[in-house]
């Protein structure tokens, strides 16, 4: 008999790509902005500031992306703001829900082995209609004994989910690509996690692990996780 584990599992960059679209999009803005003297990285740094602001009041998700990069737009742009020049900037982010969902490679065969020894959480943050719509478009809820959204995965919101859903925090584990949302908060919480990195995490996601011995498990890829669970 193996032991049962509750597992909860990030969506974005874990299960599906997610942000590579997100930096197809911004780099649409910077072709478009055009700017005369800021390069990708010194324009980047300016959006990383708008949308660190903004995270806190709107949330994540495409349309708020969007939001965020008319915000950069007026602040950088070398020329008078139409309102064509803000529709067109808006457009960037609009189409980041018209892109093809990319299931990661191994992920469907993946949770149908652990669905099948463990209970399985979909744990994720951002605007809930879109995820619902991505997860729909994955194929991958009937994976899932229950769907989590929030608008920030922090300490306090794995603590709550552990208390409304009963879990055992020892045996509790987040998978996850992110080590500021999926890693910290979790370990933080007195939980178990396991690292799965993704070569294009989000920047405002990026932070150093805290080490924590026994509780942490670092794999290459999302299909590792049939070797420990």
């Amino acid at each position: 008999m193996h032991e049962r584990f509750f597992l909860l599992i990030d969506a974005d960059d874990t299960l599906w790509e997610n942000n590579i679209y997100f930096e197809q999009a911004f780099a649409e803005f910077c072709d478009y902005l055009d700017h005369s003297r800021l390069g990708p990285h010194e324009v980047r740094a300016v959006l990383d500031e708008i949308e660190l602001a903004n995270a806190k009041i709107h949330g994540y998700g495409s349309l708020n992306f969007g939001r965020n990069l008319k915000q950069c737009y007026a602040r950088l742009v070398e020329r008078e703001v139409r309102e064509g020049d803000l529709e067109a900037v808006m457009s960037f982010a609009e189409r980041i829900l018209e892109r093809p969902m990319e299931v990661i490679e191994g992920v469907p065969e993946t949770l149908e082995y652990l669905a099948g020894r463990h209970e399985l959480t979909l744990f994720t943050k951002g605007h809930p209609e879109e995820q619902r719509l991505k997860l729909d478009r994955s194929g991958l809820e009937g994976y899932f004994a229950h769907t989590a959204i929030v608008k920030e995965k922090d300490a306090a919101a794995y603590r709550r989910l552990v208390v409304e859903r009963g879990l055992d925090p020892a045996r509790t584990w987040m998978v996850g690509n992110s080590p500021k949302s999926d890693i910290n908060p979790a370990l933080e919480a007195g939980l178990r996690a396991v690292f799965v990195p993704h070569a294009h995490t989000w920047t405002l996601e990026r932070q150093e692990i805290r080490r924590v011995d026994g509780r942490l498990l670092e794999v290459e890829r999302f299909e590792d996780l049939r070797r420990h669970f």
